[in-house]
């Protein structure tokens, strides 16, 4: 029975062929499914046969290491240039999301104090 080895939720595209490479070099035999039209399933790769699921852990393990590292690196090297994505960055290039969750936040935090505030009258 097939096993899922990777959800595509919030991954990137880069990181969901990597993972696609790995598992053709290794010859271990895997299917993508899409993500459905209503964003219900993020779609996902899959392991066909049983007995090839914990090696295509062992690699996604390695893989994921590698990658942690190399991520961070890139971050750190990014920090230090002055070119790593700041929030400012984020508010300039996309206002009204980052308007609307800030209003998001503040909505939930108000509901959230609603029960205390009514509990004290």
């Amino acid at each position: 029975m097939a096993k899922l080895l990777l959800n595509l939720r919030n991954v990137p595209e880069d990181e969901a062929e990597d993972v696609r490479a790995f598992l053709r070099e290794a010859r271990i035999e895997h299917y993508e499914t899409r993500p459905s039209p209503f964003g219900i399933s993020a779609g996902g790769i899959w392991v066909r046969e049983d007995d090839d699921v914990p090696r295509a852990r062992q690699l996604m393990a390695r893989y994921q290491r590698e990658r942690a590292t190399r991520v961070r690196s890139e971050r750190l090297r990014a920090e230090r240039e002055g070119t790593a994505e700041t929030f400012a960055d984020v508010a300039r290039a996309q206002p009204l999301r980052v308007v609307l969750t800030v209003l998001a936040i503040l909505v939930l935090v108000a509901l959230m104090a609603l029960p205390a505030v009514l509990i004290g009258r």
